[in-house]
């Protein structure tokens, strides 16, 4: 069986819209579909086996109004069988003491709900004082700073990609 990797990001952003387009090219258009998450459903979460979730931190350390709006559905299913991986936008040096943190929220969720979260990676190469996404020396998913770092976020998809292409076999 041939396992639907759909990639969630918000159509109406700029800026996660932009890096989402990146992963889609990174990963290859025919093996991924692009689901507007201000469209979300428990349908659409059904229809999948492998999803990459966009999840930018707004303000102070918050998941996004689309993401929060969808939450209460998001915990009333099962997401057993299911894997996720997550990445978000955020600042270290505006926002140092709550870097990426939406990508740690989602990812507590959808454990929770009983979703399996992989595309672990390390914390070098970033300056932050504190994250939700931290698991021991790992972030649970990926970090992106277009804000400090945009010169290396080619080079840290293609990385984190391979890495998933393996972990959702």
């Amino acid at each position: 069986m041939n396992k639907k990797t759909a990639i969630v990001y918000s159509f109406h952003t700029q800026k996660s819209k932009k890096v989402s387009e990146k992963v889609i090219d990174a990963w290859g258009k025919t093996g991924i579909e692009a689901v507007n998450a201000e469209e979300l459903s428990k349908d659409v979460l059904e229809k999948y086996d492998n999803f990459i979730l966009s999840a930018p931190t707004w303000f102070d350390g918050e998941l996004p109004n689309y993401w929060d709006e969808f939450v209460p559905d998001l915990e009333e299913m099962d997401l057993k069988g299911k894997k996720f991986a997550i990445f978000g936008l955020g600042d270290q040096k505006g926002y140092p003491e709550n870097f990426c943190d939406a990508i740690g929220i989602l990812a507590e969720i959808i454990e929770e709900c009983g979703g399996n979260v992989v595309g672990y990676t390390s914390v070098e190469g970033y300056t932050f004082e504190s994250s939700r996404a931290l698991r021991g020396d790992e972030f649970v998913g990926l970090p992106i700073d277009q804000e400090n770092q945009a010169r290396m976020t080619a080079g840290r998809i293609k990385n984190w990609l391979e890495q998933l292409k393996k972990e959702f076999k």
